[in-house]
Order: structure tokens, then sequence, then C-alpha cells
């Protein structure tokens, strides 16, 4: 492993987790952290798809066969329906499908998004955050789809290849290769050169300004991957590795399946799995939202994010936005939509519709234009962004 990782003793001091049961305790603290963002990816993606449209709008029956690819809970349609804060469904013309757009509200937060993706800052911290984890391989680098999967958590636009990495050939080189597991070519992100700024671990990092805490030894990267899978010095090193994986997501959690793939490519086949359920104290199992969640529990102060991250408040604006549909169906926004949205699927083709006196033209959008409707409302104690300072 490339990452040289020291542990400190609060991590030597335990059990080793090989023949360990450990019983799972329910945090609900950290369950509602997971939970809060019930369904924020998908509408996260779909969003994507819909920005991605030179016009920001798209038939949704091109959306339709989006389900499987999105890993949505439902079907597209009935997800628009559900959050008509986020997305406004409209019919260009009556010879014309019924389309897709945002919001005003969301497409405003669409551009502040963006604005943090394309910030210097922002840019460097995602580099090294992919650099650091590509630093975690003994070759320093990993199939395509494995980064896929961590793209979200680790802060990278979706398009991450084409709008970043593409300005970062010092750092990164896509290559073709065979793949360990199947002897397939497959494509790899590859670490250029060894960064040695950045081959400091979270806990290191805390060991040296710490007077108190003693690394107990120092593993080289060469020789990680040859210890023994049941040796002391493998099960430290295993779970040393997986807090630094969690350590550089912006969100410090990510899907179980991310977790084990990667622990499995890495050669831990299921260490990962072990090390989660066998230290409770370092790492939480939550079966919320359809999915395992593995959350890195020192992030956390109860469900509050402790270290603040400006695409995580952001992300938070997206949920806070979100939730809001429920007071906009109760409104009379939505029952305008559903009048507009059968007049639409009724007429009949070059008929001009009316409504209330007025054409749809004159109507369309009227009821999501509101400000007071869809206002950040930043000072609402109860949507405020959840993260706090350490």
């Amino acid at each position: 492993m490339a990452l040289r990782t020291g542990v400190p003793h609060r991590l030597l001091l335990v059990r080793r987790f090989v023949d360990a049961r450990i019983k799972w305790v329910r945090d609900p603290y950290l369950d509602t952290a997971v939970e809060r963002e019930k369904n924020f990816k998908e509408v996260l993606s779909l969003k994507n798809q819909i920005v991605s449209s030179p016009s920001k709008s798209l038939p949704l029956s091109s959306l339709s066969p989006l389900k499987a690819h999105f890993n949505l809970p439902t079907s597209t349609a009935k997800l628009f329906q559900k959050y008509p804060s986020v997305f406004s469904q409209f019919q260009p013309s009556p010879s014309l499908p019924l389309h897709v757009k945002l919001t005003p509200r969301a497409m405003t937060l669409h551009k502040e998004e963006l604005a943090i993706h394309c910030s210097p800052c922002h840019r460097n911290d995602a580099v090294n955050r992919l650099a650091k984890l590509l630093m975690l391989t003994k070759a320093g680098r990993l199939p395509l789809r494995i980064v896929d999967m961590f793209k979200f958590d680790l802060g990278l636009p979706s398009n991450y290849i084409t709008f970043l990495l593409s300005d970062y050939p010092e750092y990164f080189h896509v290559c073709e290769c065979k793949s360990p597991s199947d002897g397939k070519e497959t494509l790899f992100l590859e670490l250029v050169s060894w960064r040695d700024e950045l081959a400091v671990s979270e806990m290191e990092k805390r060991a040296s300004f710490s007077e108190n805490v003693k690394l107990k030894k120092r593993i080289a990267a060469e020789n990680a991957f040859h210890l023994g899978r049941n040796s002391d010095q493998a099960e430290k090193w295993t779970v040393a590795v997986l807090h630094e994986l969690l350590w550089l997501l912006v969100s410090k959690k990510t899907e179980g399946k991310n977790v084990y793939s990667l622990g499995e490519y890495l050669g831990f086949e299921n260490r990962f799995e072990k090390a989660v359920k066998h230290f409770p104290g370092i790492f939480y199992i939550s079966n919320k939202i359809r999915t395992q969640t593995v959350v890195l529990k020192e992030a956390f102060r109860k469900d509050f994010l402790m270290e603040k991250h400006p695409l995580m408040g952001m992300r938070f604006r997206y949920i806070h936005l979100m939730n809001k549909s429920d007071k906009f169906r109760k409104g009379d926004g939505v029952r305008l939509f559903h009048r507009k949205r059968k007049a639409m699927l009724s007429a009949n083709e070059g008929e001009v519709m009316k409504e209330g006196g007025k054409s749809l033209e004159e109507n369309k959008d009227s009821n999501l234009s509101s400000g007071s409707e869809f206002s950040d409302d930043s000072g609402d104690e109860s949507f405020k962004t959840k993260v706090m300072d350490i």
C-alpha cells in the first residue's frame, strides 16, 4: 500500500476481529444523518441529466428508461411528481410530449453548485482527495468503475474525467490494463507520480500533534499486502486503511458495497467487512434508505457532520428544497399543476388550451416562480445547514 498509515494505540489495543462476535447497536443519530439524504443522490442524478441538455429540459419519455441506471426507488415520472419543488413538467407545444426541467430555485442551486466545482480551492481539494485514494493502492491505480463508485462521496463532479482530470495531466492518466480479477482489458485511473505531500494519513497527522499518542509501528507500503491475513498487523492495517478511506470522503460515509468492492480489489477479501462489523467504536453500519451505509463515527457529533465542507453545505440546501415539496403539494400550486397536466394530456392536437381565461403559455411556471415558495430561507432554524465547526 502506497500511503503510509500509522495507527495510534487506541486502535491497537482492541480485540482481534477474526473470531470476535460483536452485537450491532443502533445509533439513531447516525441513522438520521443517513436517512436525511433519502432520494437525494437519485434526484441529483436526474438533475444532472436534465441540465446536460442544451435546452436544460428533456422529454419525460427519454428519462423513463433511466430508472435502473440511477437505481431509482420508483419510476422517473413518480419521482418528478414527488418533488415538484425541484422538477417542473411542461409541454412546449400541443404537438410535443411532456418535458421536464428544473424549477427556478433548483436551477439557482445548480448554478451555485457549479460555481463550487469550478472554484480553484475546491478543484485542488478534489484532486488531492482523488490522488490519496489512488495512493491507498499498491500500484497507484484503480479501475474507473471503482473510482465512479466513490465520485459522489469524494466530492467529484459527475463528469469529473472531462471537467477535472483533463486539467491535471501531471497528476492523473487514464490507461487500459488487464483486470487482475478476470484478465480483461479495463480502463484504469492511474496516478502519474507519487505525491510526498499527500503521503501522510489522518491518523499520523493527529499523532504528530499529540504527546500522549505514540505510533507503535509504521508499516511500509510495499510490505503491507504481504502480511498474513489473520495476523495482528494485518488487522491493524485493515482498520487504518478503512479509516483513511472514509476520512477522504466529504460525507465521511459511503455505501457498504463501495467499501467492500474496493477491499476486494485491494486484496483484503472480506477483511473490510469484518473490520466494519467488529470495530463499532470506529465504524457504524446504517441500514436506512434501502441500502447499507458505512459511517465514520468520529466525524459526527450526534447527527451533525463536524467537518465543514462547502459542497456538503450545498447538498443540504438541495435537501431543504426537496423537503419543501410537501408544502408545495398542499398549496394551490400543485392543484394548478395537475389541472394543466390533465388539460395537456386531453387536448386535441392543434387545440389552444386555456386555463382561467389565459393560455398555458401565459400561465407557464406561474406556480413555480414565487420567491416566497422557493426562497432559501437560510435563517430557518429547522432547515439550517447541518454542519458544525470542530
